[in-house]
């Protein structure tokens, strides 16, 4: 089975930074019931399916950085790059009200073939790209909605995630967040600190220095948001960073 997992962008870039978007695409292979889960197209649109807007953020954040980036190239439901081998989250039954019915039934069997065409082969470049410079620093991009059904609305426009184990750029970047005015949800609106996810696997365990930033996702559905945000973050993580000393 051949497969495209992933794309690199930039991969000549010199910069100490890796931008990397775990949920870029809601793309589902032909393999997989003909390109469908069997959910309804404006479900596929949804956050459930991928962080929109999240692959723009991440191109532009990684040109102004001069820094390479990783993008996945298939959908969080067909299987989720940023779980845990382990995790029971991993494969989606049912997400945010929807059923997932090309997952309901999924077995062992199934599980181990998608994680073997798309699962694997991404974090296997994630981690080459990663090895690229021994002071790699890692910048994972994602978007959140700005209301889960039957919750309460999320106020942030941006958060900034992290896990007890390694708080040295995300402290100071949502001090300088904050600084700006924003309202920067701190480890909101999810925790940082997830065993076997992304960061925890190509950050964590290394002992890269990371931060994840969560963008709410009406900021960032259009090019224009993309580039804003982009254009904004990105020379407050070069000043983070310098300042951090590492």
């Amino acid at each position: 089975m051949t497969e495209t997992a992933y794309h690199i962008l930039g991969a000549e870039r010199p910069g100490r930074w890796l931008v990397s978007c775990d949920h870029a695409s809601n793309r589902v292979p032909d393999w997989l019931g003909g390109g469908s889960l069997g959910i309804a197209p404006e479900d596929m649109a949804r956050h459930i399916a991928y962080d929109v807007g999240a692959a723009g953020v991440t191109r532009r954040l990684a040109e102004r950085l001069d820094a390479p980036a990783i993008l996945s190239d298939f959908s969080r439901l067909v299987i989720d790059p940023n779980r845990g081998e382990d995790d029971p989250t991993l494969l989606m039954r049912l997400y945010d009200g929807t059923i997932i019915p090309a997952n309901r039934h999924a077995d062992a069997a199934e599980l181990e073939m998608r994680m073997a065409a798309l699962y694997r082969p991404y974090h296997a470049a994630y981690a080459e790209q990663a090895a690229r410079r021994p002071d790699t620093v890692i910048c994972a991009v994602h978007s959140f909605t700005p209301c889960l059904r039957g919750r309460a609305r999320r106020p942030w426009p941006v958060g900034i995630l992290y896990s007890h184990r390694d708080t040295r750029l995300a402290l100071p970047l949502i001090a300088a967040l904050a600084a700006e005015g924003l309202n920067v949800g701190d480890n909101e609106p999810y925790s940082g600190h997830l065993d076997g996810d992304a960061i925890d696997r190509h950050a964590l365990a290394p002992g890269r220095p990371n931060v994840l930033i969560e963008l709410r996702n009406d900021l960032i559905a259009h090019e224009d948001g993309q580039i804003a945000w982009a254009d904004r973050l990105a020379p407050v993580l070069e000043r983070v960073l310098a300042e951090s000393g590492l």
